[in-house]
């Protein structure tokens, strides 16, 4: 062994441990409450499409008065009582108003508990109407201009008895706010006058949104366009929501939360189409223009873009997919589902014997490589040749008796899915989104994961994914955690913001195919050879890890796989139909497969294809027969004018209410990434459908801490309807450092907003348990015992002295010489130099070391013990071991070489003398990491036979850990800058480190 890697010579002091130490210490945080969020007053006046009533001065006018509540009367926290602040949202009238000059409205503003008397009259200034404020009580009077536009609004507040008695005229009291202007609170005395100038405000508005609006286009496009529905023609259907007169008898679901279990599973409904004659056009990302039918005044009321008209819309939509069988019909559509392992080679001759296998044109391809690129720079996400390469193949050998056109092309590494669709089905595909999951070790090296692409195909959901999971015979439950990884982390994420994230299995049929890597549970390659030529390969199955971890349910349990006629595709020599002759011998396996989920959907072929011999493996191919949702263009038009007819039946009778099962939670003793989970649940116990989200409270971007979430996070509930609703709490790399220096803690208020009725207060409590990960050098160094043993206090002085140290390191300035020695630091941190000395000893000759992920269990007992001990051995297999490591520095709060030496890295990359100029200058603690960490990875590259690292592979991983930009710059960083930061770190690999 080199001397330097001896255990006393590498430890952090010459006698590092510290045994007998006891148990965790103390519980580190305390719970508490988070203030109280105030319920923010709004909301829009709208126009309806007809009403009566009087209101305002002068002539009769028809108006009708909504119900609706604008995200006021909320409740605090606890306290189940409605709050006071009722928006009521008023409609325009049906006849034209007077011009804009003849209004004027007598008012007091009150502005922090004072009443000043002002006039409320609305102009027009070069083309632009305006709102005055003249204050009477300044002389001269003063007087403030607000615009009147999209961003305009005037809400009248009024007392909830005021739903049931509105003749009374007791005043009221209105809120105006501008785009410059904060919210601004008014008191009109008369509120007969109040009303009809409200109704003027908003028919001044109105006039200033007549913009052109997007036009609606043709069904196919309906993801294109900003979803705008227009007006249905006027025919009459009763019951149309599925309520009677007597609206305690309303139909449920025979399955309890079924339509936010499937929220994401249903393409939203598309608008009425136009006349059959404007339908040649081509899809807008190609530059087209389609021919486009005009939207009613009508409808643009309906969805002119504000917040009630949203709620309404989101509401309109689910009710329609919750119909959708009343208005669509099963069309059968034919679909080439592909998969290949290409072992890194470019394709030597055509595809037609694995793409053009049947006489009839498939609508629909779908196709997927594994293993396209095996290069070290392809592992890290490099742009690679091999994709164009094989792009073009496919292109090339596609069926010739249809024109095919490409919907999307997703690359991960050397996984790659293309889908390809005939060209006269090309304007039914909308809402293309592509995704990918590396579920290589820490999710950094792309060798392993998925890709996926979503669509939709006239009304039906699709998503196909194309995998390539762990290799090794024994490694099956690494394939299972890949599939469940994938699941869990691989979301596409609509381009409206107000959506929630789509799964994927919220789709009505998933593809899934690749190289799975499931092998056979019988080590004898000739007996398996045997059974092959004797054409038992029913008798092989019943030993295919595959069949065996679905029947456990420990992966793809809900998939359903067609029966298998074909002979093993891996392993064969390359060029050849010969089994693996090589000294391995692998043991042949249908590693490449094709499963699927969903309804409505028929295998006809499932085969493979020897007559391509480019590969170790062979090709699969399955062809299916898929019932795809067509809409009905007339009884979608009914459907649609009937709900929006009892929309408005229903908004003005009822209000929505939930009933929730617990309001407070508590999660104790919080660990990194040790997800906890606490379940509650809501109840629509009012008796219209309702619209629930989380929302943010007041100066907030999201509506929870980066360590919590909700799922689902939206949804709807029907009458008497109950939804579970999960809150998780994970503390990532991304959180863990504020909650380690006490400046967060687990203590948060969430606020469930219900559309047009009042927030429900949710409050989060709990303790934290430090961790180590996500600590800076400089506390590290600073702890003799584990961190769970150092007092609350303590951390908190670290974490403010290591900001210190660190300055006082960069000036060169070494400990004082009357510095204890029992507190002077370490050279590095002890749980670095566990992990390194583990690795060093017990792993240098491992195969495919730090390119294999470690289990979670394993990992989430290695942070354990280095957070509580300081052990003689550290758990788990060498895979976890050396995943722990990069996970550590990955979670550092200020990386190895500090954020403010990037640039010079870079700059001096070509310089092996300048770049151990710029290591000196890192401080203490942060140049003696990076030189121990050189020093172990040199050791390691010269067994590279046995483990298969190579120094590129390891430069190109670790720089992302050690030498990471600023996060400022996190997006601007270019592929010539990250090679320039591998150059830097190749230097000190391949040449040393003489310092």
């Amino acid at each position: 062994m080199a001397p330097w890697l001896g255990r006393p010579a590498l430890s952090p002091r010459a006698t590092p441990r510290a045994h007998g130490i006891g148990a965790a210490g103390p519980e580190l945080s305390e719970a508490g409450a988070a203030g109280r969020k105030e319920p923010e007053r709004g909301g829009e006046l709208l126009r309806p499409a007809g009403g009566s009533g009087h209101c305002g001065p002068g002539p009769s006018r028809s108006v009708r008065r909504r119900s609706l509540r604008a995200r006021s009367g909320s409740e605090s926290p606890g306290d189940g009582a409605a709050g006071s602040g009722l928006a009521r949202i008023l409609l325009l009238p049906m006849e034209p108003p007077p011009s804009p000059a003849a209004w004027s409205l007598d008012a007091v503003e009150v502005k922090a508990g004072r009443r000043e008397p002002c006039v409320l009259s609305l102009s027009q200034r070069h083309g632009q109407c305006e709102l005055v404020i003249h204050s009477r009580e300044k002389d001269p009077p003063d007087q403030d201009n607000i615009p009147i536009n999209s961003r305009f609004r005037c809400v009248q507040e009024a007392e909830e008895t005021l739903l049931i008695d509105i003749a009374t005229n007791t005043g009221c009291k209105i809120r105006i706010q501008g785009d410059c202007t904060p919210e601004r609170l008014f008191e009109i005395p008369n509120e007969e006058r109040c009303l009809g100038f409200l109704t003027e405000v908003l028919n001044v508005q109105e006039a200033q949104l007549k913009a052109p609006f997007p036009e609606h286009r043709e069904p196919a496009s309906w993801y294109q366009v900003e979803k705008n529905l227009p007006a249905p023609p006027q025919s009459s259907v009763s019951g149309v929501l599925g309520f009677e007169d007597h609206f305690n008898a309303i139909s449920l679901e025979k399955k309890r939360n079924l339509q936010n279990q499937q929220m994401g599973s249903r393409r939203e409904p598309p608008p009425p189409p136009p006349p059959p004659q404007n339908r040649q056009f081509h899809r807008e990302r190609e530059g087209v223009a389609r021919d486009q039918t005009k939207v009613t005044n009508t409808m643009r009321k309906l969805f002119v873009p504000n917040t009630q008209s949203g709620q309404r819309e989101g509401l309109i939509k689910h009710l329609l997919a919750k119909r959708e069988k009343e208005y669509v019909n099963i069309q059968s559509f034919r679909f080439f589902v592909g998969t290949w392992n290409v072992n890194g080679q470019s394709p030597d001759s055509g595809l037609e014997p694995w793409l053009v296998c049947d006489s009839d044109p498939p609508d629909v391809y779908c196709v997927g490589f594994q293993e396209l690129d095996l290069s070290t720079e392809a592992f890290f996400y490099f742009d690679s040749m091999k994709e164009q390469e094989w792009l073009a193949a496919v292109e090339k050998a596609l069926h010739p008796k249809a024109k095919y056109k490409k919907v999307q092309v997703v690359r991960l590494v050397g996984m790659m899915l293309v889908v390809f669709a005939r060209k006269d089905q090309l304007n039914y595909i909308t809402d293309i989104m592509a995704e990918t999951v590396g579920t290589g070790i820490m999710g950094k090296m792309g060798n392993k994961g998925g890709v996926a692409v979503r669509f939709v195909f006239h009304n039906t959901t699709f998503c196909v994914v194309n995998s390539h999971l762990a290799a090794h015979v024994e490694d099956f439950e690494r394939r299972n955690q890949d599939y469940k990884d994938i699941c869990a982390r691989l979301s596409f994420l609509p381009p409206d913001q107000g959506l929630p994230q789509l799964s994927i299995m919220k789709h009505d049929v998933v593809i899934w195919l690749g190289d799975l890597n499931y092998r056979l549970c019988l080590p004898d390659a000739s007996e398996v050879k045997t059974l092959i030529s004797k054409n038992e390969l029913q008798k092989l199955l019943t030993y295919d890890q595959l069949n065996i971890q679905r029947t456990h349910k420990k992966a793809f349990a809900d998939f359903t796989e067609g029966e298998i006629k074909f002979i093993p595709t891996y392993k064969f020599d390359s060029k050849t139909d010969r089994w693996d002759s090589s000294g391995k011998c692998r043991v042949p396996a249908w590693c490449d497969r094709i499963l699927w989920r969903g309804g409505n959907i028929n295998q006809l072929r499932y085969r493979s294809h020897m007559d391509l011999k480019t590969s170790d493996h062979k090709p699969v191919s399955s062809l299916f027969l898929i019932g795809v949702k067509v809409v009905d263009e007339q009884r979608y038009r009914r459907l649609f004018e009937d709900i929006v007819r009892m929309m408005d039946r229903m908004e003005n009778d009822f209000l929505p209410s939930l009933e929730l099962s617990r309001r407070e939670f508590v999660f104790e003793k919080v660990k990194f990434r040790q997800l906890q989970k606490e379940k509650f649940q809501i109840t629509n116990n009012g008796q219209v459908t309702c619209h629930f989200s989380f929302i943010p409270k007041l100066n907030d971007s999201q509506y929870c801490k980066p360590w919590l979430r909700a799922e689902p996070c939206e949804g709807y509930l029907e009458p008497n309807e109950t939804v579970d609703i999960s809150l998780d709490v994970y503390v990532s790399k991304d959180s863990v450092t504020l909650l380690n220096s006490g400046e967060d803690r687990i203590e948060d208020i969430l606020v469930l907003h219900l559309d047009r009725g009042k927030d429900y207060f949710l409050t989060i409590s709990g303790s934290y348990l430090p961790s180590c990960f996500g600590t800076s050098l400089e506390a590290l160094c600073r702890m003799r015992r584990p961190i769970r043993e150092v007092p609350v206090t303590k951390l908190v002085d670290l974490g403010e002295d290591s900001f210190l140290e660190k300055e006082k390191s960069l000036l060169q300035m070494g400990p004082s010489d009357s510095e204890d020695a029992s507190e002077r630091p370490l050279q590095v941190p002890k749980e670095i130099w566990l992990l390194v000395d583990h690795l060093f000893k017990r792993a240098c000759h491992q195969e495919d070391l730090f390119q294999t992920p470690g289990m979670q269990e394993e990992l989430q007992q290695i942070i354990d013990c280095l957070d509580t001990s300081i052990p003689e051995t550290i758990p788990g297999s060498n895979h976890s071991v050396a995943e722990a490591l990069l996970i550590f520095l990955e979670a550092l709060p200020e990386p190895v070489i500090c954020y403010e030496l990037y640039q010079r890295c870079l700059d001096c990359s070509h310089d092996s003398r300048l770049c151990r100029q710029v290591i000196s200058h890192l401080p203490r603690c942060h140049r003696n990491v990076f030189r121990y960490l050189m020093a172990f990875l040199r050791e390691l590259l010269k067994y590279s036979e046995d483990n298969n690292v190579s120094a590129n592979m390891i430069a190109t991983l670790f720089t992302s850990l050690l030498l990471r930009p600023p996060p400022n710059l996190m997006l601007k960083q270019t592929p010539q800058d990250r090679q320039r930061a591998i150059s830097f770190l190749l230097g000190f690999l391949l040449g040393g480190d003489e310092e």
